[in-house]
């Protein structure tokens, strides 16, 4: 896990507040409140352009506030809660980028929530403040910073609860953002996910100190209540894993114990936890946002995420991680495959993170890095992998693609051959990769990719939504091969295969003469270490492709050795043939 020292986090922040003008009735609300006055509580980090250009607005998540960053003052022992995600040369690359975090409507840090003054009665509105939505929220975000002369984002930015704001504003203000990053998020909660805050709203509303909300000024809170709600939350946030990892059922040395009460140090754990809620966070906007999210439904309002998605403009980051099971990664799976399947730029990696739903706060080495290479503000992600070889099938590929088509390369490594195309033959189109480092050194050449396993989530992609599928160089490493040229053929009108020519002489020579697996440039590694599970020869791909009425449109031998060459020349491509390029088509 990245960390980052104190000299490295942006400094001293203040937090400012700010009266947002609302129309002469008041602010209504989507469920028919109405607000009187909007304050909105606020950080900036970093310089803002005079063309107001490089703005990115970040979503907090559900108990966060504005201080996303820095310190407040020099004696301040906690920075900003995603202090190592924002700053100079980080994933929010503040040298390039004015970053603006709100603390949202419905809040208690500054923005006007449950517990700011009610100008009608001069008293905290308490159970009076209306019902919000997540609708809500982006309503008065957008309003704030138009405020603030800001008409357009860069990027805006959220996880958890701020990935569902995220997906509200491409909505809601399509023309605004020109990239969207949703991380560990989802169109709507899982049942268990709500069962988990209503569970937490009952303990909160059955505490006595709770008073139907009207607790202010009242000498009491409900305390208790929130506490206890904080630490169910809680749990949801850790993995299993770091659960053992942290705690295990390792016990604490206890003067007195206290009936029914534990020794177990996550006991413990749990309790501090509460009691530090407690102390930054009031009941009634833990009841009202945790409502507004719980209410949050894509699939209900627009009865499917393709049908929700039809007028989103910006380009898409989709992150899940892999140990969260509060935002499951499938649950961010789903909104990448419907954006892919309505053919919007989005890009979706699953990080894996041991640390649970709390890992994008916690475990962000990564993530900062995907951040900032898919907004474009981070030079150094270049070299995120080793620089590839430029292959020489790659213009061989390029002249069997006709120019202005959409391409998706399986296996796009780091994105060259793609990036190749864009430039040469002004294609566009996207890449499935399943190593990180890949996606990333892809993602820095402005391309779409997807993090995936081509045996497994090519169902994701459409019939007939690309003009070409390239699978270069991969298909002796997949697991189906079969299946996977029969994927290619649903997916576009035709297929660009590469792939070792294990009958080549030299492999023949060495297998009869030594008995060993022969090493090549083509088939580079060891028996013991080779990716590659399935070797064929030209003659069992042609076989193949009669037996499947796969129809062979050209068929290209490769071979670099002086000897090869002539073999190929003489008409014996299947010995000469070091690698064989194939087009096929549907018949």
């Amino acid at each position: 896990m990245k960390t980052f020292k104190r000299d490295q986090s942006i400094g001293l922040i203040e937090t400012r507040t700010v009266q947002i003008p609302i129309p002469p009735g008041g602010l209504t609300l989507e469920n028919g409140g109405v607000l009187p006055e909007l304050t909105v509580a606020y950080e900036t980090y970093g310089e803002l352009t005079s063309a107001r250009d490089n703005v990115v607005f970040i979503c907090h998540a559900l108990t966060g506030d504005a201080h996303a960053a820095g310190y407040h003052s020099p004696d301040d022992k906690t920075p900003g809660w995603w202090d190592d995600m924002i700053g100079p040369g980080k994933g929010l690359d503040t040298n390039r980028f004015h970053v603006i975090c709100a603390n949202i409507l419905g809040g208690c840090k500054g923005t006007t929530g449950p517990a700011s003054l009610n100008p009608a009665t001069g008293q905290p509105y308490g159970a009076q403040f209306p019902s919000i939505t997540i609708g809500d929220i982006v309503d008065t975000q957008h309003r704030f910073l138009k405020h603030l002369g800001i008409t357009s984002l860069h990027a805006v930015v959220g996880g958890s609860f701020g990935g569902m704001l995220v997906l509200e504003w491409s909505l809601r203000y399509p023309d605004v953002p020109k990239h969207c990053i949703c991380v560990a998020s989802a169109a709507s909660l899982s049942t268990q996910a709500l069962a988990f805050d209503i569970v937490g709203r009952e303990m909160i509303t059955n505490d006595p100190g709770w008073m139907d909300g009207n607790y202010y000024g009242s000498g009491k809170r409900p305390k208790d209540g929130l506490a206890a709600a904080r630490m169910l939350g809680h749990i949801t946030y850790l993995s299993p894993e770091i659960m053992t990892r942290k705690f295990g059922r390792k016990k604490k040395d206890l003067a007195r114990e206290e009936r029914f009460s534990t020794r177990f140090e996550v006991e413990s754990y749990l309790q501090h936890q509460g009691e530090k809620f407690v102390e930054r966070f009031d009941s009634n906007s833990y009841l009202h946002i945790t409502h507004a999210m719980d209410s949050y439904d894509l699939v209900e309002k627009y009865g499917d995420l393709k049908t929700a998605f039809q007028k989103v403009k910006a380009r898409f980051l989709v992150v899940a991680l892999s140990s969260d099971w509060l935002f499951p990664p499938e649950q961010s799976l789903e909104i990448a495959s419907a954006l892919v399947q309505i053919g919007k730029p989005v890009s979706y990696c699953l990080l894996k993170a041991p640390y649970g739903h709390d890992a994008f706060l916690v475990d962000i080495e990564h993530l900062s890095q995907m951040i900032c290479t898919f907004i474009g503000g981070c030079p150094d992600c270049s070299s995120a992998s080793p620089v590839a070889v430029k292959r020489d099938d790659y213009e061989l590929i390029a002249n069997l693609i006709e120019p202005g088509t959409r391409v998706l390369d399986l296996g796009c490594g780091d994105g060259d051959l793609l990036s190749l195309l864009a430039t040469n033959r002004h294609t566009s189109g996207m890449g499935v990769d399943i190593d990180l480092h890949h996606l990333i050194s892809a993602m820095n050449k402005k391309l779409d990719v997807l993090q995936g396993d081509i045996d497994e989530d090519l169902s994701m992609i459409p019939d007939h939504s690309y003009d070409y599928v390239i699978l270069s160089q991969t298909l002796q490493v997949v697991r189906q091969p079969r299946e996977v040229l029969h994927q290619m053929l649903r997916i576009a009108r035709e297929g660009i295969v590469s792939f070792p020519n294990f009958a080549n002489w030299y492999n023949r020579l060495v297998l009869g003469m030594t008995g060993r697996m022969p090493k090549t440039e083509a088939l580079p590694f060891e028996w013991y270490n080779t990716p590659n599970i399935h070797m064929a020869t030209w003659r069992d791909f042609l076989n193949l492709c009669r037996e499947d009425n796969i129809r062979v449109k050209t068929i290209i031998p490769l071979a670099g050795n002086p000897f090869s060459r002539i073999l190929v020349a003489a008409g014996f491509r299947n010995l000469g043939a070091e690698r064989i390029l194939v087009n096929i088509a549907r018949p």
